[in-house]
């Protein structure tokens, strides 16, 4: 009987949607499967959303039933999940979830300005306190929800409760953990000050635990319900964007862009480093010792996917790109609500502004082009502000993520930032690579070489001044607009 070739089951759960990946020790993925993460309004909140626990898990089971097909000649070694920052899942003291709070929950906005001491906060957690961090959530839930708060009794990120559904073993990894406004960042624990502030007790938060180690096996009725072997392990993973950040394994001082359902611009630093202005973030990156110094530009990956299903429903990104191409003038600029590191409030309006009468030039494609443009002005803006907190030097950035699927948006990042950009050839997949090598971490095994795919050269262009001009013009209107 032939040996079965070792792989890693990884999960990995977004913003917009659920993924489970079979990959294999070098890196290669065998097959994904994705669904839609499903959410649904709390009208007790002006802007909260959340998601049923239970669902989610039966969305795991019946993806990785999907990917295992291909378990006849492949064994599950390791176990492991990645997900998005700020969501965070509640359960009771049996470990029974109630209820799961994605990043995109707001429902503790009107508490903000209870904080007393702002930045006290940022200096402790590294980042600006607002509803998008995960303590503000819960508060949220116990001056509102009280059906839910009196069986409350801790809450994990979702991949960490991933973990806890496999392994049975309650845990908070330090990259997750990075974003509950209740670590301090540089002493690298829970902080019992900002537990006070908060009105929430250090003892209740979970054990914390380091990514790319082993958290217990795989519980026997999951890898029997999963139809894994029961001597699988699982493995502590991360957030998102750090393993993302990992698949292009960056030396200290790099920068590597996030380009997915958000933009973060990150830079892997040695130091904790905050910035006078607030500007930025500072969190754990998932090793031992690294940090990560970061700008985010928001919404922008989404706004490009859902305005592709507007104008372009049933083609695929290569038509797109054949369009973009084949524009000669670009007859609108837009801006779509991404965020800048420098802009004290996020525009929460956008559009596309265009000379009238509607110029018989003006196609889909000018949308696309405006849209994609958006997104590398965005990044340009928040480059800037990281490099004022932190200088970087090198001639080269790198990106991952679906987003830097469209040549256009590279070439306008790399022309824009005036820095070579380089692409490996795992970017669409990039958290999910990164959750290899955090298994080959944890078990020992050899790390897979970085194969670069591309790298894109800045062509620098009076039409590229000219449009950012036109684009920070654009911005400002709609921003004077919206404060009248």
């Amino acid at each position: 009987m032939a040996t079965k070739e070792e792989v890693y089951l990884v999960v990995d759960i977004g913003t917009g949607n659920v993924r489970v990946a079979l990959a294999k020790i070098s890196g290669e993925i065998i097959d994904i499967e994705r669904e839609n993460l499903i959410y649904h309004k709390d009208n007790q909140y002006p802007e909260a959303l959340y998601f049923e626990p239970h669902i989610l898990w039966q969305q795991v089971h019946r993806l990785a039933q999907k990917v295992l097909l291909h378990a006849v000649t492949y064994q599950v070694i390791a176990v492991t999940a990645t997900s998005q920052r700020e969501g965070i899942v509640l359960v009771d003291q049996e470990g029974k979830a109630l209820i799961g709070l994605p990043n995109i929950d707001h429902r503790g906005r009107e508490w903000e300005n209870l904080i007393p001491d702002k930045s006290t906060v940022y200096k402790i957690t590294g980042r600006y306190p607002t509803s998008l961090f995960s303590a503000l959530k819960v508060v949220g839930i116990r001056n509102k929800r009280p059906e839910i708060w009196n069986a409350y009794n801790t809450f994990m990120s979702i991949s960490d409760w991933v973990e806890f559904k496999f392994s049975g073993v309650l845990h908070y990894e330090h990259s997750q953990a990075s974003e509950t406004l209740l670590y301090d960042v540089a002493a690298k624990n829970w902080s019992p000050e900002l537990c006070r502030i908060f009105d929430l007790k250090t003892e209740t938060l979970p054990p914390l635990t380091d990514s790319g180690t082993v958290l217990g096996k795989v519980k026997t009725e999951i890898a029997d319900f999963f139809n894994i072997s029961n001597t699988a392990v699982v493995v502590v993973g991360g957030a998102d964007t750090q393993l993302a950040v990992q698949s292009t394994q960056p030396a200290a001082d790099d920068v590597v862009i996030v380009s997915g359902t958000t933009t973060p611009i990150i830079k892997v630093t040695n130091e904790y480093r905050l910035d006078e202005q607030k500007r930025t973030w500072t969190g754990r990156h998932i090793d031992e010792n690294s940090f990560m110094l970061e700008a985010n530009a928001g919404v922008t990956g989404l706004n490009y996917q859902r305005l592709k299903e507007v104008f372009y429903p049933n083609e695929d990104y290569d038509v797109i790109e054949e369009e973009l191409n084949a524009l000669d003038c670009y007859q609108c600029v837009a801006s779509l609500g991404s965020l800048l590191a420098d802009e004290k409030t996020p525009l929460t309006r956008g559009g596309f502004l265009f000379d009238a009468p509607v110029s018989h030039q003006l196609s889909r494609g000018s949308f696309v082009w405006a849209t994609l443009w958006d997104i590398a002005c965005s990044i340009k803006g928040n480059y800037d502000s990281l490099c004022e907190v932190s200088e970087h030097q090198q001639d080269y950035i790198w990106a991952c993520g679906g987003g830097v699927q469209s040549k256009t948006l590279r070439q306008f990042i790399a022309n824009l930032l005036g820095k070579k950009i380089i692409i490996c050839d795992s970017y669409r997949q990039s958290s999910v690579v990164g959750g290899v090598f955090i298994c080959n971490d944890a078990l020992g095994k050899p790390q897979p070489q970085r194969k670069i795919m591309e790298t894109i050269y800045p062509e620098k262009s009076a039409a590229d001044e000219k449009n950012f001009a036109e684009w920070k013009k654009t911005r400002t209107s709609f921003r004077d607009l919206l404060s009248q």
